[in-house]
């Protein structure tokens, strides 16, 4: 169900920050949309949280911040205070809901070369377990390979 016109403006009213100029909203972007019309485990004023459309396992979540921004670096302190609130609220959730949880993989990519593919703000909490078939040696190198694979 699409949502109305009157939805819309005050998601709008509600998400504009006072003095910015960025828009508050995008029509093309899915995380845009998703605030409007989707199920969110938890929320604030300023964030959202929505499960992985493509998890990597089983409660990887995306917080994501209401207005939409590029990255994190275009984010307001405020905002990124909101999206830490609920990575912390999320983790909960998710161990409360979950003992097999063991870790947790956290972060962003920022840009096109890091591997951003939805360029509107928003941070992966992917949840760990023991032998659940995801690479865990070599940390953040990891995302380099060479650097994995030489120790660096």
């Amino acid at each position: 169900m699409s949502p109305t016109l009157k939805e819309i403006k005050r998601f709008l009213l509600r998400t504009v920050l006072p003095g910015r100029a960025v828009p508050a909203f995008d029509e093309g972007c899915p995380f845009c949309a998703y605030n409007l019309t989707g199920e969110k485990p938890a929320e604030n004023d300023l964030a959202f949280v929505k499960p992985d459309g493509r998890p990597l396992t089983e409660g990887h979540s995306l917080i994501i911040t209401k207005r939409h921004v590029r990255d994190w670096f275009e984010t307001t302190k405020a905002e990124q205070g909101a999206m830490n609130e609920l990575i912390g609220a999320r983790r909960l959730q998710l161990l409360q809901s979950d003992p097999t949880i063991e870790g947790f993989n956290t972060g962003m990519n920022s840009g096109e070369v890091a591997g951003q593919t939805v360029f509107h703000c928003h941070f992966h909490l992917i949840p760990r377990r023991k032998d659940d078939g995801l690479w865990s040696k070599g940390g953040v190198r990891g995302v380099i390979r060479d650097k994995m694979e030489s120790g660096e």
